[in-house]
Order: structure tokens, then sequence, then C-alpha cells
């Protein structure tokens, strides 16, 4: 009897999941499960659209459904509430096991008075929006003049380098012409953590200096950067500024944790920060863009170390040990649940009443199911809508992803 294993979410998480099961378990049926119509998640939505090469996993993830016989269920909500198509109980009767890896997408929030006011935006929103995630369309930001971004992680230095860049530095992305922001002349990060202890990369600090209409400043003197690539690395940067042809200037400030939001008219006026030793600090600006990780306090379930919530229940990714790690990450996370459940599955776990896995799903959603070819039809019609200059021009609401499917299906 083939064991029937349903995956809940098609991001890094999910699809690194579905590899590391066929490998550590071979004769189960794999599915997963997504609520857009289209896979990938974190990799279409939250990776920059300029970093085209960290996307490229997605031909890694692309075999699973091509070659590996994994299938791919979109359009398929899992939960609770009104919204849900199915829910987690309906599911775990079908399957004989269920991960959950759908990933977090709620921003933490700073916890100051005022910051659900215009102009005050979380940057797991804003990249959504920039990527074209159907669900963030609405959000629309006016980052003004000025902009101070809270954070000195690599996401906000993703976001310090879309508002810095000019329309032709986008060449070759996936960012829609229209998303690109001219507006900005000044920004200001800013990091709780001393300047050794930030949290970016070298290699996005290097991505900054080749940016020519941009001129990097620091707040205070670096200490130290002989023995930190990163803080070289920034060194670096500012001194081979050209502020003569700057268009913005960008200033990094470490060691400051923020302390109240100044709002007139709903609308974000300046934020005032705290150092360690008590001095204060206020930085003016248009908008506020909060960088500092995703809230995991609404998980309804946490696993144990092996993703093990209960029996044929499982999670993995960042929905089973919080926003922590990268995308190459997670695949190591997925070998350890896989392996647990590869154990699970030889101990029993299935057997009984044989389940019917991804043929229910058909029998009872049919055609509102959108497989992986399906997925292709939507992907041929981004790459061919284009503009000059990108790489693809994504659909951004779920109704023009379903046309593109009836279309394909229609040719048939």
């Amino acid at each position: 009897m083939t064991s029937k294993i349903a995956i809940v979410g098609a991001g890094p998480s999910g699809c690194f999941m579905a590899q590391s099961l066929g490998k550590a378990c071979p004769d189960v049926e794999i599915s997963i499960i997504e609520k857009l119509p289209v896979p990938y998640g974190l990799v279409r939505y939250g990776v920059a659209p300029d970093h085209q090469g960290t996307k490229a996993v997605i031909r890694q993830f692309a075999r699973l459904f091509e070659k590996q016989g994994v299938n791919f269920a979109g359009n398929v909500n899992v939960g609770a509430g009104d919204a849900a198509d199915l829910s987690l109980a309906e599911l775990r009767d079908i399957f004989d096991v269920v991960v959950l890896a759908t990933g977090l997408s709620e921003d933490r929030r700073l916890g100051l008075a005022g910051e659900q006011t215009g102009g005050v935006y979380g940057s797991g929103s804003v990249t959504r929006f920039w990527n074209d995630h159907p669900s963030d369309q609405a959000l629309a930001p006016e980052f003004g003049n000025q902009v101070v971004v809270v954070g000195n992680g690599n996401v906000a230095l993703d976001v310090v380098r879309l508002l810095a860049k000019g329309a032709d530095d986008f060449n070759g992305s996936d960012f829609d012409p229209a998303r690109v922001v001219t507006s900005v002349t000044d920004i200001h990060i800013v990091g709780r953590s001393p300047a050794h202890k930030a949290k970016f990369d070298a290699v996005m600090v290097k991505e900054l200096a080749k940016i020519s209409s941009l001129d990097v400043r620091l707040d205070a003197p670096l200490c130290g950067t002989q023995d930190d690539e990163r803080l070289q690395a920034l060194q670096d940067t500012v001194a081979a500024a050209a502020p003569n042809t700057a268009k913005t200037v960008l200033t990094f400030h470490f060691g400051w944790v923020p302390e109240a939001l100044d709002i007139a008219h709903n609308c974000v006026r300046s934020i005032a920060f705290r150092s360690q030793d008590g001095a204060m600090k206020t930085l003016p600006c248009d908008s506020v863009v909060t960088a500092i990780g995703f809230d995991d306090s609404r998980r309804e379930f946490v696993g144990d170390g092996d993703g093990v919530i209960e029996r044929g229940l499982y999670c993995a990714g960042w929905f089973k040990r919080g926003p922590r790690g990268t995308i190459p990450e997670n695949r190591h996370d997925t070998q350890k649940v896989a392996q647990r459940i590869a154990t699970d599955i030889a101990d029993g776990i299935a057997k009984g009443h044989a389940k019917p896995g991804i043929a229910a799903l058909k029998d009872r959603f049919g055609e509102s199911i959108v497989t992986y070819d399906d997925w292709l039809a939507i992907d041929c019609t981004e790459i061919n809508a284009a503009a000059v200059g990108r790489c693809r021009g994504k659909l951004k609401t779920v109704d023009d992803m379903l046309k593109a499917v009836q279309k394909r299906r229609n040719a048939e």
C-alpha cells in the first residue's frame, strides 16, 4: 500500500520537503498543495526581484514536478474559516501524512504607538508588493523623499537597494517598471545592534557600491574593519562614493533603538531613537520601512525538534522553527523531518484503511485545481508579457492567473 503524503505550501520549504521525502521514502505519493495558483512561494514573492540568481533555484524545484512524480495542486486553500476550501482535519482524512510548510508572512511590529498609520510599512509587505503578490496589490506604498529603514540585516539592505536604484539598474529582473521608486533622495538605515553585530552580509554591501547614483555615508566612524569582511566592505563603499553624481544619500546608523514615531494628520513625520547610553536621535522622514523579521507568535502548531506536531502531522521550515535561516538552510531542516517521517511510515503510521490522497482532491475540486501544466501556461504568459529589459511580467491577480489557465485548457 502506497503512503499518501500532502505538503501544504509550495515555497522553498515545501519543495525541499518533497525532495527530502523522495529520497527518504521513495515509494510514497507526494502532493504539494498551494493556496495560490502558482508555486514557489518565498522564491517568487519574497526574494528581491533583482536577485534573479537566487530565484534560479526554481529550476531545481521544477524537476520535482517534471521528473520526480510530485503532484502540484494549486488554488486550494487549506486552513480554517470561511475562506478555506479544505480544513486541516479533512486533509488528514485524505492523506496518511500531512506536512505544514506554509512559512510566515506577518511582519514583526516595532511596538510603537502610531505604527499602523500611513507611511509605516513592513518590509515583507513591501517586498511582496514589489514582487506582485496578489494579496498585497492594495498596499501601493508612498515613500516620499526621506525614508528610514529600521533593521540592519539582508532584508533591510534589499529594501535600501531597491529604493536607491534607477530604472536602468533593473534590466534582467522581473521588477515591474511601474514599481520603480524615483522620489527618494535620502535613506537612513538604522539598526539596534552595534556595527560589528549587524546581520548583513558583505556581498549585500558590495551590491550597494555598484549603484552609481548612490552616496553611502556613516553617522559615526567604524572600528575594527580590518577584522570584519562586512565592515571593510562598508568602509570601502563609503570611500568610493561619488557625492557629486549621487541622486540618493544613504546613511548607516548603528546602535540605535526605535523609541517613538511622530505622527501628524495620519502621516509619519519623524522617528526617534535611543542609544544604549541614553542619547536621543530624531530622523525626519516621509516613510518608515521596518525590516526586523517576521512575527511567529500566531503559529497555531509547534512541532518538536524533528518537526512532529502529532502522529501523522508534521511541520517544516519557518513554520517549524520560526523566521530564522536562509533558503538553503531550509534544505537541511527538511532532511531531518523527512527522516522522521520515513521512520514513522516504516513503523506503521499508514497501516490500516488505504487513504485516497490526490485522487480525492481531484474528485472534490475538479477543474478548480491548478495543475503543474496549468502553472506552465501562467509561466509562459508572464514571460511573453515581459517589458523591455525585463525577464517576465507577472500576473498580479488570481483572476488573471486563472484566465491564463482557462485559455490553455480551451486550446487543448
